[in-house]
């Protein structure tokens, strides 16, 4: 029988083609698995795809030749431990006490009482790893770890399946790795304490013992000494469990590949956070004197080979297609962080930072503004770059809607949903971006407006930062001037006035997400 209309009939088969299309479309917009590679320390001119030429980076290099390379990118922060509680968290760690860098035995910082990303991606199956540096706390607070017994709340209860990590960071201890609540290689009868106020009598330590370390401090780090390398932070027993640092980027890419070998067959997701390029920087003898920088330039080299292993691991279980690849870093560069690395020394050309004012510690953009990089093929173009404006806040929200799971009313409050910028289906991400270390900056467009802070230091001498802290309020147009070289605040009061008031009524407001 023919159609009595045949126009309205065809239009009916495209708009159901369209319907059929777009429910494809919808379905392929879920990741079957999702991958975030975290570095640490890492600054926006440390890598090959930003610009760096003294070092070679051909496999972070190649997840931009096949995905999409971010230029406006931002983590929270410009220390590690508040990037990554935004990160999980989707909020703001500046609108909770207690998330400052923490020392190695500090209590677990996350609400258990607010979904996390990836509880979030459980509610949708995924299932969760997290492997390599944690620094958000371990225990309940108000009670002290005892490091020989399983050790919770932790990575457990904020939505991981599986862990295998380090409590803290290469330069404070415990020098242990923690899997499933328990210390590795732990020896009962050797049971490990730590303090962060009094060393243990009989120990070595990074200032009494300062002749006997194969790594020289050059500020702090001189309290227990842990294979040759000065630490913050005492403890005592525990020998058969320390870690070689040589050897960590190589256990902690070995558990990441596991993961990914043992989940293959369903979804999931792993959180793949390295040490490296943190201090203390002792890459592994392979990698040494690759760049002619010292063990900092070795350490970008090493952390791109580990970005490779998992990449190769994608490969090998046929998982390439299926698997969207988030490379980033917790905060910007440093080159002197503590130890006489000959970090300084060698680095010559090299500039960390890229175009840009600042480093870890700041509030100008190399604080924050960090490598970030997209690939997931057949729905990111590869070779592609984009503008828009994301924040490493938004992953919780972001996420969870490719996912196909909805946020609660009181989770990830300072998460914003930019799948559309993510995949490069939008040159719009965010509005605004607000930038923290101690205080706070705002970027609206391309204005950036920084906080006063009259008791700041201006410089870090120990680390040779500009802080951009400051008495007097700053403005910077990062369209014309990126590397925010000339304060235009007197210029511009009105465009001050507002900038200010925004970013104090965002403070007050504990919702940004609609």
């Amino acid at each position: 029988m023919k159609p009595r209309h045949p126009r309205i009939a065809a239009l009916g088969l495209a708009a159901l083609a369209l319907a059929t299309s777009g429910l494809l479309a919808a379905e392929r917009a879920r990741p079957r698995n999702i991958v975030i590679i975290y570095a640490d320390d890492l600054g926006y001119g440390d890598v090959g795809c930003y610009g760096a030429k003294r070092v070679a980076t051909p496999n972070v290099d190649r997840l931009a030749r096949e995905g999409l390379r971010f230029t406006a990118a931002y983590a929270t922060s410009g220390t590690c431990t508040p990037s990554r509680f935004a990160l999980l968290s989707g909020e703001y760690p500046w609108r909770r006490d207690g998330t400052g860098v923490l020392p190695g035995d500090a209590a677990l910082v996350i609400d258990l009482n607010r979904a996390t990303l990836p509880t979030l991606l459980k509610k949708a199956g995924y299932t969760t790893g997290v492997v390599g540096k944690w620094h958000l706390g371990l225990g309940a607070k108000g009670q002290p770890i005892d490091w020989n017994k399983p050790i919770t709340p932790g990575p457990r209860e904020v939505g991981f399946d599986y862990h295998f990590i380090m409590a803290a960071t290469g330069d404070r201890v415990p020098c242990v790795y923690v899997e499933q609540q328990r210390v590795v290689g732990l020896d009962p009868a050797d049971p490990l304490r730590v303090d962060y106020q009094k060393p243990f009598p009989g120990e070595l330590n990074g200032v009494t013992d300062r002749a006997t370390l194969k790594m020289d401090w050059s500020h702090g780090h001189n309290m227990a000494v842990v294979n040759g390398v000065g630490r913050i932070g005492y403890y005592t027993g525990g020998k058969a469990a320390q870690w070689v640092d040589e050897d960590m980027a190589d256990t902690f890419t070995k558990h990441a590949v596991d993961f990914i070998a043992r989940e293959k067959a369903k979804p999931f997701f792993l959180f793949f956070a390295t040490h490296s390029i943190h201090v203390p920087r002792v890459p592994h003898a392979r990698f040494a004197g690759k760049t002619g920088m010292g063990p900092r330039g070795d350490a970008i080299v090493e952390f791109d080979w580990q970005v490779g292993e998992v990449l190769a691991a994608l490969e090998k279980h046929g998982l390439t297609r299926d698997t969207l690849v988030l490379l980033s870093s917790d905060n910007g560069p440093v080159v002197d962080d503590g130890y006489k690395d000959q970090a300084v020394e060698k680095l010559g050309d090299h500039r960390p930072a890229g175009p840009f004012r600042g480093g870890k510690y700041s509030r100008f953009e190399a604080g924050t503004r960090v490598p970030f990089i997209v690939r997931w093929p057949g729905h990111v173009k590869p070779g592609t770059t984009t503008e828009a404006m994301v924040s490493q806040v938004d992953f919780a929200a972001t996420f969870a809607a490719m996912a196909g799971v909805k946020p609660g009313d009181n989770d990830a409050p300072d998460s914003l949903d930019v799948g559309a910028a993510l995949l490069g289906q939008s040159p719009r991400g965010r509005d605004y971006v607000i930038e923290h270390s101690g205080r706070l900056a705002l970027r609206e467009g391309n204005w950036k407006f920084i906080q006063p802070a009259p008791q700041g230091v201006a410089f870090n001498k120990a680390t040779a930062t500009e802080t951009a802290n400051s008495p007097q309020p700053q403005l910077y147009d990062l369209a014309t001037d990126p590397g925010e070289k000339t304060n235009v605040a007197a210029a511009n009061a009105e465009r001050v006035t507002a900038m200010g008031d925004k970013l104090a009524a965002l403070q007050k407001n504990p919702r940004t997400r609609p």
